[in-house]
C-alpha cells in the first residue's frame, strides 16, 4: 500500500486583473499519518497564546482562531513567530512556493494560452517537486470563489495527465476545503502571504516585517531567490518570465 502524502495549497494575487504585480502559489505537505498530531500541536500553540475557541452556535463545533497573513499584528507577533518556529522545528512538515514576480508582463498571446491555462501550468510546476510516483497524494485547496469547484476538477485532470496517472494511484483526490477548518491551509496562507508581501515591495507593516525577518532567519533564505530544486524543507522557485 502506498504511503499517503497530504498537500495543503493556497494562493495569492492569482487573478489576471487584480492590479497586483506578483502571483504566489504555495503548499505545505506532510504524511497523512502525521496530520492529527500536527493539527493538535498547532492548536496547543493557539491555546498557549490565549486564542481560545469560540462557540459559534449549538449546532457547530468550536472554531479556533484562524491563522492568516492579514491578521499579523504587533499584539500577535509572538504567536506567529512561534508558529513559524514550529514549522521549521517539525521534520514532518515541508513547504514549496512558486513566485511570479512580474505577473503584469505576461504575454499569454505569445504562448497561445489563456490566463487560466497559465494558472494550471504554474500550479503543476509548484506541485511537481512534491509529487512522487512512489506515494499517493491527497491535495486540499482553499475555497476562494464560486469557481473553486471547477478549478479543482480542472487541476485534478491536469495533474493526472502530466503524471500519466490514469489509474488514480498518484493523485488520489483533489478536494476543496475551508481554511478555518484546516490548520495547514492556514499555515500555507501565512507563508505565501509573507512571500507576496516581500515581492510586492511592501514595507509599511512593522509586525509583518518582523515576521518576515524571522522566516528569513529560520530558513536561511532571502525569499527573493530560488533554492535548489532538491531543497526539501523550504523550497522556493522564483519564476521570472
Amino acid at each position: 500500500m502506498r504511503n499517503i502524502i497530504n498537500i495543503y495549497c493556497d494562493e495569492s494575487c492569482h487573478l489576471q486583473n487584480d492590479h497586483e504585480s506578483c502571483m504566489v502559489l504555495g503548499a505545505i505537505y506532510c504524511q497523512a499519518a502525521k496530520k492529527v498530531e500536527i493539527f493538535r500541536r498547532i492548536e496547543e500553540i493557539k491555546r498557549k497564546h490565549k486564542l481560545f475557541p469560540k462557540y459559534i452556535n449549538e449546532k457547530q463545533n468550536r472554531a479556533m482562531y484562524e491563522i492568516k497573513w492579514h491578521k499579523v499584528s504587533k499584539s500577535k507577533v509572538a504567536f506567529y513567530k512561534e508558529i513559524i518556529d514550529y514549522f521549521f522545528d517539525d521534520d514532518d512538515l515541508g513547504f514549496r512556493v512558486l513566485v511570479i514576480p512580474n505577473k503584469n508582463n505576461l504575454d499569454h498571446e505569445r504562448y497561445n494560452q489563456t490566463h487560466d491555462t497559465f494558472y494550471y501550468k504554474m500550479y503543476f510546476n509548484m506541485l511537481k517537486v512534491i509529487l512522487s510516483p512512489s506515494h499517493a497524494h491527497h491535495i486540499y485547496i482553499d475555497i476562494k470563489d464560486t469557481k473553486s469547484r471547477q478549478k479543482v476538477h480542472r487541476l485534478e485532470a491536469v495533474l493526472r495527465n502530466d503524471k500519466y496517472d490514469y489509474q488514480k494511484e498518484i493523485i488520489k483526490k483533489v478536494q476543496q476545503v475551508r481554511s478555518h477548518d484546516v490548520e495547514l491551509v492556514q499555515l500555507a496562507d501565512l507563508l505565501i502571504g509573507a512571500f507576496s508581501y516581500v515581492h510586492r515591495g511592501l514595507t509599511t507593516g512593522p509586525a509583518k516585517i518582523e515576521v518576515i525577518e524571522h522566516i528569513k532567519h529560520r530558513s536561511g533564505y532571502s525569499l527573493l531567490k530560488s533554492t535548489l530544486p532538491s531543497e526539501k524543507k523550504f523550497n522556493i522557485f522564483i519564476c521570472n518570465l
